[in-house]
């Protein structure tokens, strides 16, 4: 995240001129792109949420589709090439075997993709066939899979064919996906603005030296006070259902985050890409929500009769 100022050139010393400010923030991102790149995410995530489910679901197929695309490049600039055919046939399928066929649909399409998988690799050469199953299986499951669970809700509250909502009102699966996704946020808010003024301690000095134990601290507070507030007035929860919702997504979130650091260590990548201004690559940004999904789905379901 952070990054040293440029020195000043030869020239503009010899002149006297003061070297000019480097615009990026000191926690590594360009704030304002940040910003409005990720309230624009967001509105169109939530509009499609909560009036057109179909659209929703499509917007987050998009993402899964942009970001295997980005692990697929990385994987191929280190000499893995991944059976790119197949998991994209995979990454198209299940959020829509999901929101269609809800869990059942969604295993079956994981099955049928991890098996293409194998059966496209064994009709080429032998060289490599093991790192690339493995990396397509893998793949398979860390973002499509993952992600599909936030269209799990949807499923059960049964939109119309056309993709709309029974009388324009969305129902309570959507309100929880709309939470979650709230809590993310709230998650890397929080985090950012407290691990960038007072992180010190390293949660994971050799993945990520940027993320903090202050900073994860920060995570915790705003997600609690912001999980709380929405299972009382947007869920009818009582206040301890958005706790447990908080300290859960914060954790799946931090994970996330970590685990995607730790493979893009592995690549020697900083960035997955640069698509997204002030964020990065779409992983930079999906790596907090493919792990939530499944997590903030596991709560709801333990919480449901609170």
């Amino acid at each position: 995240m952070g990054q040293a100022d440029q020195a000043p050139a030869p020239r503009a010393r010899a002149r006297g001129k003061q070297p000019r400010s480097n615009p990026t923030p000191k926690a590594g991102r360009n704030l304002p792109a940040a910003v409005v790149v990720g309230l624009a995410m967001l509105l169109a995530v939530l509009g499609g949420l909560l009036f057109l489910p179909l659209v929703f679901v499509a917007i987050v197929t998009a993402f899964a589709v942009f970001g295997v695309w980005e692990i697929y490049r990385a994987l191929e600039a280190n000499g893995t090439r991944m059976p790119i055919v197949p998991v994209m046939t995979g990454t198209l399928a299940l959020p829509f075997a999901a929101y269609f066929g809800g869990i059942e649909s969604q295993l079956f399409a994981l099955l049928l993709s991890a098996v293409a998988v194998l059966l496209w690799r064994s009709i080429e050469s032998a060289a490599g066939s093991a790192n690339s199953i493995f990396a397509g299986v893998f793949t398979l499951g860390w973002v499509p899979f993952f992600i599909s669970f936030a269209a799990l809700p949807l499923h059960a509250a049964g939109a119309t064919p056309l993709g709309l909502w029974p009388g324009g009102m969305a129902p309570i699966g959507a309100w929880e996906i709309a939470v979650m996704l709230l809590l993310v946020v709230s998650n890397d808010t929080f985090g950012y603005l407290v691990g960038a003024s007072l992180g010190k301690h390293p949660m994971a000095p050799k993945i990520s030296p940027k993320k903090s134990w202050e900073g994860f601290a920060g995570s915790v507070a705003g997600a609690m006070l912001i999980g709380v507030l929405a299972a009382l007035f947007v869920l009818d929860k009582p206040w301890w259902v958005g706790a447990v919702l908080a300290v859960g997504t914060v954790a799946a979130s931090t994970a996330g985050d970590l685990a995607e650091s730790m493979v893009k260590r592995e690549l020697g990548v900083k960035d997955m890409s640069s698509i997204l201004p002030g964020h990065g690559g779409v992983m930079d940004r999906l790596d907090s929500i493919v792990f939530a999904s499944p997590v903030a789905f596991i709560l709801y379901g333990l919480v449901a009769g609170a």
